[in-house]
């Protein structure tokens, strides 16, 4: 790595348009399939904007094919076949940045990746204290990368040039990143392990989305009314109409309203109107000010914003409020028992005041991965999930217990079945 990191402001070739006809798609697919190598790729969605996640861009790199910046809204309108894409770029490795963002963009469009090669889990891997993209290729490259538009609109259109830049940048350089990190993951004798984390990654990311159980408890903060069904009920019924007015207006939520709105409303229950004026961002349209560019893009979704009167807050509290407890919903437990059957709390304090036994078996364990962390250059996060290791140690006997089946169980792959299984099975008794 360089000791002065050079910033690299635009890609090698040239900032390109966006294809967004059938007949530059077509010429895309010729120049891939023409290529050779992995293919680099990412995606921009306009979450904090529009109401859904799909891609409104897909960029690719491949050989001397260059970069491609696709529409993927545009070309949806006109009947594009992605298969045409998946042939052209046959059994290409995909490398990704972060690929849990973006597979299941991917997988909902039709582009099918046949392997994975993802630079952040790479980064991961080999105990980089950062890896954001642009931290991994200052790191290998000594590059810096202009980075401004991160959280654009992408649903705008046209693209400005500014922003197209910034979409290929984030392709521009992950063929020699894959490169490097090959080699180095090599070096560790990590790159078995690596495999197994890319086909996991790979796997996950494709596979259908499930539901959230329950979506309404995702507001922020959501846990401060536990105690207070009645609360809950108010927070439940405000969440689920703003979302049926953002998805019908296809808007982020919270431009219709705010978590931190949510809350107040369901901690003070306005029972008059005088009640509820005094809660102001009932009453006020939602403004977001971060001081550049983007509070342009914000006041394009004004006139959206103005069609939801306060006065439909006020109906959707009151409704909440004249229900009974027999109606009030509860926020579903997170496996915070202590019978041995749910998942291992995340507070210690639980551990402490329930099952001290446990925390000293715990405490134990959590010392063997961090050797074994320390040992191989590897953080213990990523030598086996905290959470597994809780619910291995929360069991009620787990002396009885294979360690090796349960944390394969559990999801754990098997390099790190094979790294931990031993020597924490030594110490649990």
């Amino acid at each position: 790595m360089t000791a002065e990191p050079r910033l690299q402001s635009e890609p090698r070739g040239g900032v390109p348009d966006v294809t967004a006809t059938i007949g530059d798609y077509w010429r895309v697919c010729e120049r891939f399939a023409n290529a050779t190598g992995s293919l680099a790729a990412d995606a921009e969605r306009a979450s904090g904007f529009r109401y859904g996640h799909e891609d409104w861009l897909v960029q690719f790199k491949r050989g001397d094919a260059g970069i491609a910046l696709l529409d993927p809204i545009a070309l949806n309108a006109l009947g594009v076949d992605w298969d045409e894409f998946n042939d052209a770029v046959g059994d290409a490795t995909w490398i990704i940045h972060d690929s849990l963002q973006d597979l299941p963009g991917f997988a909902d469009l039709g582009l099918r990746p046949k392997a994975l090669f993802d630079t952040e889990i790479a980064a991961r891997l080999l105990g980089l204290h950062r890896f954001g993209l642009a931290a991994v290729t200052e790191h290998y490259l000594g590059i810096t990368l202009a980075k401004e538009h991160s959280a654009a609109d992408w649903s705008y259109r046209p693209l400005p040039r500014d922003w197209r830049n910034y979409a290929a940048l984030d392709v521009e350089l992950l063929i020699e990143l894959e490169r490097l990190m090959r080699a180095d993951l090599a070096r560790q004798g990590k790159d078995e392990w690596a495999a197994e984390e890319f086909a996991h990654a790979l796997a996950e990311g494709m596979s259908p989305r499930t539901p959230h159980p329950a979506p309404w408890t995702r507001v922020s903060h959501i846990t401060t009314l536990n105690r207070d069904r009645c609360g809950l009920a108010v927070a439940k019924a405000l969440w689920e109409e703003r979302d049926r007015l953002a998805r019908q207006y296809d808007i982020a939520p919270t431009l219709l309203l705010s978590d931190a709105s949510i809350i107040e409303a369901a901690q003070k229950k306005p029972r008059n109107a005088r009640e509820f004026r005094a809660i102001r961002s009932l009453n006020e349209r939602v403004r977001m000010h971060t001081g550049g560019e983007q509070d342009k893009m914000f006041e394009r979704y004004a006139p959206i914003q103005r069609k939801v009167k306060p006065s439909v807050w006020r109906a959707v509290i009151q409704q909440a409020l004249a229900s009974g407890p027999q109606d009030w919903p509860a926020v579903p437990a997170h496996g915070n028992n202590d019978d041995g059957n749910g998942g291992g709390p995340r507070s210690l304090k639980v551990w402490a005041a329930r099952h001290p036994d446990r925390l000293e078996r715990l405490q134990r364990v959590r010392r063997v991965v961090n050797r074994i962390a320390d040992d191989t250059r590897t953080p213990p996060e990523i030598v086996i999930k905290p959470q597994l290791i809780r619910n291995l140690c929360w069991s009620d006997d787990p002396a009885e217990l294979d360690v090796a089946a349960f944390l394969r169980e559990q999801g754990a792959r098997d390099w790190q079945v094979r790294l931990v299984a031993a020597s924490v099975s030594r110490v649990i008794m």
